[in-house]
């Protein structure tokens, strides 16, 4: 099993975790080709520089003539918000039309699905009415965009990351000074362990803390593992005392120490129910749509009994436990229901992973599950197979079966016990 581990002893930035893929291995033409494919106007420009006696790679994301403009010039036009803001539904739009991988695009998504949903929470409003400011500008778009496409081509199949270190001090935000970490940063890290080393400066940025976010899931001291190779990216600053930069190591880890810990990744969710014996089907079928399009990580119904003698529907909710009030009054808006019993469950989801195989139709995502670093489960993207489908009048199981078949095919050498296919793509716990 492959294991990359972030090392944030000086915190992350976007700019840094794409400078680590980069001093690790990942060919630049990766990340040049990313930018291309995006088309608003950015380039890269990739250098070595020296943080504290530490070699590392850096990153800079130039837009148009920025990099021609005298260095003071260029800090005022920064300073004064000079890319353009953009609300998610914007965002949306550009890295859909980006010649990337459709894996790609659903792992950049979800960094900015988070990095959204921390902002509605801290400005109390929808996420859809976001307007993203210095998230919002080319350059953080190139760095998750970049971020998402290069940590899938490592073939990463685990993130693990370390605490972080936030810094101190204050932040100038679109709202105003802030104390280190800016609101968004503190919202993205919840549940994560974070420190301060003293440093007066911004060491974790809101993009930085997206990715984390989306990409791991645990965070612990340096894993066990054989290690294979380390990168380190750098940050723009030098920070006296302690090298800034982030360490990427990526390995190994030994199946007998994966079966010998048995750890299997746990996190809360909040379980929302409600009875309904006099709604209209139609509204049902609506009701858990908007749901699952609201955040809900799944959304199911029973058939009870209820009182009288009525058959009725047992309307269950998973959700963030961030999100469960939300969710409970759109459940009051668009039901009949007088009450929904709320409660939090502990859940352990295996970890998973995207890989793409071909067919004769198209490119396919398979979703894999492993359990102590042997595979678990595989089922083909349900989405994937249906548009292939759809597109080429092909029955969706034929689709199907040949998706898995190739997957079969380019990995019959690999030496992991293999479970049974599922019968149906299940969704992915949220990144």
């Amino acid at each position: 099993m492959r294991v990359a581990y972030l090392d944030c002893f000086s915190g992350i930035s976007g700019d840094m975790f794409l400078a680590a893929l980069l001093d690790a291995g990942l060919p630049a033409r990766v990340l040049e080709e990313t930018v291309a494919a995006l088309n608003v106007g950015a380039r890269l420009e990739i250098s070595r520089v020296i943080r504290s006696g530490i070699s590392a790679t850096k990153v800079d994301v130039w837009i148009g003539d920025e990099k021609d403009l005298p260095r003071e010039q260029l800090s005022h036009v920064h300073e004064h918000h000079h890319h353009p803001h953009r609300g998610l539904k914007e965002i949306r739009e550009i890295i859909r039309k980006a010649n990337i991988t459709p894996a790609a695009q659903e792992r950049a998504l979800a960094i900015f699905q988070v990095l959204g949903e921390a902002e509605a929470k801290i400005h109390n409003t929808d996420v859809e009415k976001i307007h993203f400011h210095e998230v919002g500008a080319v350059d953080a778009i190139v760095d998750i965009v970049c971020a998402a496409v290069g940590s899938l081509a490592l073939g990463v199949d685990e993130w693990v990351c370390s605490p972080l270190n936030v810094g101190g001090g204050t932040v100038e935000c679109a709202h105003g000074r802030f104390p280190v970490p800016s609101p968004a940063t503190v919202e993205l890290l919840r549940g994560a362990p974070v420190y301060s080393s003293g440093v007066e400066a911004e060491l974790v940025t809101p993009t930085g803390a997206a990715i984390v976010r989306t990409l791991c899931k645990r965070f612990v001291p340096f894993p066990a593992m054989k290690i294979a190779c380390t990168g380190y990216g750098a940050g723009s600053r030098d920070v006296p005392g302690q090298p800034n930069v982030v360490r990427l190591t990526i390995g190994d880890a030994a199946r007998t120490q994966l079966a010998a810990s048995a750890e299997i990744p746990e996190d809360t969710i909040a379980v929302l129910e409600a009875n309904l014996d006099d709604l209209n089907p139609q509204v049902f079928g609506y009701v858990t749509e908007r749901l699952l399009a609201e955040g809900a990580l799944d959304v199911f119904s029973t058939p009870v009994q209820m009182k009288k003698n009525r058959p009725g529907m047992l309307l269950t909710v998973l959700a963030r436990p961030d999100d469960a009030s939300r969710l409970a009054k759109l459940v009051f808006g668009e039901t009949t229901t007088l009450g929904i019993r709320m409660r939090e469950e502990r859940r352990q989801t295996l970890l998973r992973r995207s890989v793409a195989v071909q067919t004769p139709w198209g490119e396919v995502r398979m979703k894999v599950a492993n359990l102590n670093g042997s595979i678990a489960n595989y089922a083909p993207e349900y989405e994937d197979c249906r548009r292939i489908a759809d597109q080429h009048r092909v029955p969706l199981k034929q689709v199907m079966q040949e998706a898995t078949r190739s997957y079969l095919t380019a990995h019959s050498a690999a030496s992991e016990p293999r479970a049974v296919i599922l019968s149906e793509a299940k969704d992915l716990p949220p990144q």
